[in-house]
């Protein structure tokens, strides 16, 4: 197994467990303490892991405001989100009223796209672009252009989805915490989220096993307030709190 495989591995582990000793490691990853003892302090001096005797803790992982251009990120788990995009894509019915956020795994979302008897309302520029590719009935929301995730922000933008009445809205988001709930790194684009999920009768979060125990400045809904659709869930304890649904292969 490479270093990085086992790193991944461990840092898994460690998302079901919460805490894990040297000991479990060596034998579930079938490797030496030795180089179990390394991997732990590497991924703690990363902050991936607190690091304490005999073994390692779980850290919640805390996200700053900067965030990476559209991109860049399309192309980070990329099989993940094809696989939440095409389950996603499935719950769409004739003559639903749906929302589709900002973001790259909700573009995902738009590929998949079959119904063309729904209607289609989106603060995504590439989003929109799609849509109206595919010939589908689509609106763009209105207001100020974010350049780094294509998205339509301010308060133009809240006013106009404050004028609709959505059956679904397909969000996407930066982390999701049991106690902060979903977060994104920025106040207006949290804003416009806020306002599209107070509007919809159903809100769908699609997010990849990677936004679980991350924690970004600004929350936009508490986790019981949407249903997550994800590819895998790291720990099983966020099913508590909300309705999840894992897609896979």
């Amino acid at each position: 197994m490479l270093t990085q495989e086992r790193y991944q591995a461990i840092l898994q582990i460690l998302n079901e467990k919460n805490a894990v000793t040297v000991s479990e490691l060596t034998q579930l990853l079938d490797t030496s303490e030795s180089t179990i003892r390394r991997d732990l302090t590497a991924l703690d001096e990363m902050g991936k892991l607190n690091k304490v005797f005999g073994g390692a803790t779980s850290v919640k992982q805390t996200s700053g405001i900067i965030e990476d251009n559209v991109s860049n990120r399309e192309t980070v788990m990329s099989e993940e989100k094809n696989l939440i995009a095409s389950y996603a894509a499935k719950l769409i019915n004739d003559n639903d009223f749906v929302f589709i956020d900002a973001g790259t795994t909700t573009s995902r979302l738009v590929d998949y796209i079959t119904n063309d008897k729904a209607t289609y309302v989106t603060n995504g520029i590439p989003h929109a672009r799609k849509l109206l590719q595919k010939g589908l009935t689509a609106y763009m929301v209105g207001g100020k252009i974010k350049p780094v995730t294509e998205a339509v922000i301010g308060p133009e933008g809240i006013r106009s989805i404050a004028n609709f009445n959505f059956t679904k809205a397909f969000m996407g988001t930066n982390g999701i915490d049991a106690d902060a709930g979903f977060t994104t790194p920025e106040v207006e684009e949290a804003l416009i989220k806020e306002k599209a999920i107070e509007k919809s009768y159903m809100t769908f979060i699609l997010a990849d096993h990677t936004k679980f125990n991350v924690v970004c400045p600004v929350t936009f809904a508490k986790i019981d307030k949407c249903c997550i659709i994800t590819d895998s869930l790291p720990n099983k304890k966020f099913a508590e709190y909300t309705v999840i649904k894992e897609v896979s292969k």
